[in-house]
């Protein structure tokens, strides 16, 4: 009971005169030696700095190479053909340390020329700009006025309220997957090099397939294009027997899956949308070969990582944005997937290319490119010549190709039926 009495507020003046008119002023003398108790009390920070630490956890020791007991069976052909390109992929494995060691530097990246070589195909591929400041960037805004020689361009990353949309990194972001896609690019004539048992079109027809598994399961589209990089890059540097190339596929899907879904297809799926051919074991057997093969980095940029962002700075030019270029140039960027010859176009170039063509299909009063396509994709209308004419050629069908699973899914109402489209003749005055 006495200490429920106890006076706990501060002590002040007024406070003080109030307690000796009424008689109370003992009651400060406990009051002063609380204050006191307390401010001998050590602060929080030095009681967690005194506190002995508990015995940590050991770290782990890093994860050895995956050995791949069936690589014993592979034909010594195979073999010989192998290290031979495993020669060539030396040359080409200089694009990683230029990249770097222009970032590095930190000179000017628009005069650099990164060169990937593989014996007798030499592409030479320019490093993107270095993304300017805000301040710099948003003085180049269509409406404001600089001493810069900037092009004016619509600003795409001014919406900071949504955060989803990083406008904050996004330059830099895309600047570094700009970079990355440089990397671990598989050849285009690798097929021809390496592959004896597999051709070109049965590497379209299991993408084909794969396309529509894919609609199966509804996977988002990532885990599509993540999965035609996996068997691109695996059959890049490894002999695969034709009896084996649809287990290829569903492996390389399954680890796609696992990195882009939220609730991934299990094993048991894919081996049963085979009709069992390849049994559990089997698969784990193959994604074992393929992660060690990968050095479990499986992550590359593809065409849709661009996409989104070119569609982003398309859509810029309209008061509304338009569903039907969005889909249209998804079903044209989707349509590469089957043709093994797309593989020479870096993944930024076959999006850029995509939204290209798109505008000019649904519109052919305007010039498809504009200063802020230009200023996000880095390209210019004369750098997607080749790439929009053969992207063209593969939305005519010129060729007569009859794999039609992405153009059946791309006729749905769901996307606009946009595989019905068909671009005019494209013009020279255009780039």
């Amino acid at each position: 009971m006495g200490k429920e009495n106890v006076v706990s507020r501060p002590l002040t003046r007024a406070f003080a005169s109030a307690l000796r008119a009424s008689g109370a002023a003992a009651s400060t003398t406990t009051t002063t030696q609380n204050q006191q108790r307390a401010s001998t009390k050590r602060p929080a920070s030095e009681d967690v700095n005194n506190v002995t630490a508990p015995n940590k956890k050991k770290k782990r020791a890093a994860l050895g190479d995956i050995s791949n007991g069936t690589f014993n069976e592979v034909k010594l052909e195979a073999k010989d053909i192998v290290k031979q390109v495993k020669k060539s992929q030396g040359l080409a494995t200089c694009v990683t340390s230029e990249v770097t060691d222009l970032l590095q530097s930190g000179t000017d990246a628009k005069a650099e020329l990164v060169s990937v070589t593989a014996d007798n195909c030499i592409e030479k591929h320019r490093l993107p700009p270095r993304p300017l400041g805000r301040s710099v960037e948003k003085s180049a805004v269509i409406g404001s006025s600089t001493e810069l020689d900037l092009p004016k361009f619509t600003d795409i990353d001014s919406d900071d309220k949504d955060p989803l949309l990083c406008c904050l990194y996004a330059p830099e972001i895309y600047y570094n997957l700009r970079v990355s896609e440089l990397k671990r690019r598989p050849v285009p004539d690798f097929m021809e090099r390496i592959q004896k048992d597999i051709t070109q079109s049965m590497r379209g027809i299991l993408v084909d397939w794969l396309v529509e598994v894919s609609e199966e399961y509804t996977l988002v589209p990532d885990t599509l294009y993540l999965t035609v990089y996996l068997i691109d890059w695996f059959l890049h540097g490894n002999y695969l027997e034709r009896q084996r190339l649809q287990l290829l596929g569903i492996t390389c899907m399954l680890i796609a899956s696992k990195y882009e879904e939220i609730n991934a297809p299990r094993i048991e799926e894919f081996c049963f949308i085979t009709d069992n051919t390849y049994t559990r074991d089997q698969v784990l057997e193959m994604e074992n070969q393929v992660l060690a093969h990968f050095s479990f980095q499986i992550y590359t940029p593809t065409p849709k990582t661009f996409l989104r962002r070119f569609l982003r700075a398309a859509q810029a030019s309209y008061l509304r944005p338009r569903l039907e270029l969005e889909c249209l140039a998804s079903y044209l960027t989707e349509l590469t997937l089957i043709d093994y010859h797309f593989l020479k176009f870096l993944p930024s170039v076959i999006a850029a290319s995509a939204v290209f063509l798109a505008k000019w299909t649904l519109d052919q009063s305007n010039h498809p490119w504009n200063p802020t396509l230009e200023h996000y994709t880095t390209y210019k209308a004369s750098d997607l010549k080749a790439s929009v004419h053969a992207l063209q050629d593969l939305q005519l069908n010129t060729k007569g190709c009859p794999l039609s699973a992405v153009r059946m899914k791309y006729r749905q109402e769901k996307f606009k039926s946009v595989a019905v489209l068909m671009s005019p003749k494209l013009l020279d005055t255009l780039f």
